[in-house]
């Protein structure tokens, strides 16, 4: 402990900050803000735009505020995988306390800022998200069920709802079906991850599918959500929420998912499974954001 404290205090104020930064997860930050932006922007309601962008930062540091919660609890979990090893607590750039201090001053920042900006339901939903990342994925499911992620992955489905709320102060069934897109796509999207890195998952004990269940059965579920997920891609279309525009381009970027995930499950060479795995999993962020793109875009158009 000594030993991190020193090093924590050689860092000078731009390393000091990059690491805070890095402590919000902002590859996961950029994802939230995207996804409510566009429920904000869809929304049949329009607020001003010193509104919009405060209530956008707030939700933005909401969610960097959860994952500033997620590393303090899992830093025993990061320092034992090659895939979190580096981040701030496991390499000393900060330690456990200042990293709870900043998770719990930022949630409530957050969540007063967006109550301020916007409405109580948004600020409510983004307590329930924080909450419920922090004590019931990251501190109840993640080390003892493989089905951490199926659950779990309500808070990170919430993001457009709250968007929406920003605008409307309530819940229709549009801000809906784009929670059911980001929950259904869940699964398949961290199997596909927990697949090539399935040693480290081993190796810190936690319970995810391919380490429980392993690799045949995890293959078989990532293609069975990758087939629910398309009736619900597609279903803005028939629910009259989305046109044309979206629905052809949708369609293929889902025929395309589940092709992946076929052939994932048809793989036996170990080397191509892992290298299709991989494949899997960065497609499916591309897909993701531009379902979300094109929900954008056939709103505008």
């Amino acid at each position: 402990m000594t030993a991190i404290k020193s090093k924590t205090l050689k860092l000078d104020y731009f390393s000091n900050m990059k690491a805070f930064f890095n402590l919000m997860k902002p590859r996961v930050m950029s994802l939230v803000i995207f996804t409510c932006a566009v429920g904000l922007l869809i929304a049949p309601v329009k607020i001003n735009f010193f509104d919009a962008i405060f209530s956008l930062l707030a939700v933005a540091l909401g969610s960097g505020a959860a994952g500033a919660l997620n590393m303090w609890y899992e830093s025993d979990l990061d320092s034992l995988m090659t895939r979190t090893c580096l981040r701030p607590i496991p390499t000393g750039k900060l330690t456990k306390n200042q990293a709870l201090t900043f998770g719990i001053l930022s949630s409530l920042i957050s969540v007063i800022t967006l109550y301020i900006f916007s409405n109580l339901i948004a600020a409510s939903l983004l307590a329930i998200t924080i909450l419920f990342y922090l004590f019931v994925y990251t501190i109840w499911l993640k080390r003892k069920t493989p089905q951490n992620i199926v659950i779990g992955g309500a808070a990170g489905a919430l993001p457009p709802v709250i968007g929406w709320a920003i605008a409307t102060n309530g819940i229709t069934l549009e801000p809906i079906i784009l929670f059911l897109i980001i929950f259904i796509w869940t699964p398949s999207h961290f199997w596909a991850l927990s697949l090539y890195k399935s040693e480290d998952y081993k190796k810190a004990k936690i319970p995810m599918l391919p380490v429980t269940s392993g690799i045949k059965t995890t293959k078989f579920n990532i293609l069975l959500y990758a087939l629910i997920l398309f009736p619900v891609v597609v279903s803005p279309y028939f629910l009259n929420f989305s046109g044309s525009i979206y629905l052809l381009p949708a369609t293929l970027l889902s025929i395309y998912y589940f092709y992946i995930s076929y052939k994932l499950l048809k793989e036996k060479n170990s080397v191509v499974e892992k290298k299709l795995a991989a494949k899997l999993f960065g497609y499916s962020i591309l897909f993701l954001f531009m379902i979300f793109a094109l929900v954008l875009i056939d709103k505008i158009v």
